[in-house]
């Protein structure tokens, strides 16, 4: 038996561009270790399988794999998939593990509603930081902007970076960089970039050496934006940009509503485009 499958590149309006992203229809009556083969198979950042969903109102049950691990919930995956599901402009919801995942179309643009708002966790020391990434402390920071774990779901370390040539010359090194990741595999390096930001994630533990586009860290970013001072009260409207060093382009829109100096709604936007499409077999259980 083979089930069908349609690879996109999300987070970009052309071809071999974006993050790509594989979406494997009627995964029904598999295995968590059949999804996990699949998923290393394709060798994608993520891979999606889409579901019957449990509350009829909705959409679809989605799970995501890393080409390693099941993840609760990502970005890249939602918007691609909420795209593919779509009949033009409209509302659905997709079933995550992490819980319902609002998305919004409109004209080829999807805009997804976090399931969890972001939250700070601990600081992460200037030295640690720079020696992961192959950099010298003064390269690390701007503005109010410091190292900080933060998560929404997934939980990422996120470093600040003077320029965008320091996040070009950012390299993760070996024994320093499994010391910066010995309790959080996923590093989001940032750096400002006009009236937005630059981004470059790795996750080499999870398989993903660097991810072109990363939906999940874009929205848990807000965490650390508010932290910094960049995020008044009211509706707050970003754009950040991601690949550019892998020659994978993204661009991400990132939209964060602030009450009372706290985050109330966090949303990631992005566009898609299909690369590909064709069956895959089941794999057999082990």
């Amino acid at each position: 038996m083979m089930l069908e499958f349609h690879v996109y590149d999300v987070f970009t309006d052309r071809p071999f561009a974006g993050n790509p992203l594989a979406v494997v229809m009627g995964a029904d009556g598999l295995s968590t270790q059949q999804m996990q083969t699949i998923a290393r198979q394709f060798n994608l950042s993520e891979t999606i399988f889409v579901m019957a969903p449990q509350d009829p109102a909705n959409r679809a049950r989605v799970r995501i794999f890393l080409p390693l691990a099941e993840i609760p919930f990502a970005g890249h995956p939602t918007i691609g998939c909420a795209l593919h599901l779509s009949d033009g402009d409209g509302d659905l919801v997709l079933e995550e593990q992490a819980g319902p995942v609002p998305v919004t179309v409109r004209d080829g643009l999807a805009e997804f509603a976090a399931p969890v708002l972001p939250q700070l966790g601990d600081a992460v020391a200037v030295d640690l930081a720079a020696a992961g990434l192959g950099l010298r402390a003064g390269q690390i920071g701007f503005g109010r902007h410091r190292p900080v774990i933060a998560h929404a779901g997934p939980a990422f370390i996120f470093v600040p970076l003077c320029d965008i040539q320091a996040l070009a010359d950012a390299r993760p090194t070996g024994a320093e960089f499994d010391a910066l990741t010995t309790d959080i595999a996923k590093v989001y390096a940032y750096a400002p970039d006009g009236a937005g930001f630059r981004a470059r994630m790795f996750a080499p533990a999870n398989g993903i050496p660097e991810d072109p586009a990363t939906g999940s860290a874009t929205a848990t970013l807000a965490a650390p934006l508010l932290a910094a001072g960049v995020l008044p009260d009211g509706e707050t409207r970003l754009s950040l940009r991601q690949g550019v060093e892998m020659g994978r382009p993204s661009d991400l829109g990132l939209r964060v509503t602030v009450r009372d100096g706290a985050l109330v709604q966090v949303c990631v936007s992005g566009r898609a485009v299909p690369v590909a499409q064709g069956r895959i077999r089941i794999p057999e259980e082990p």
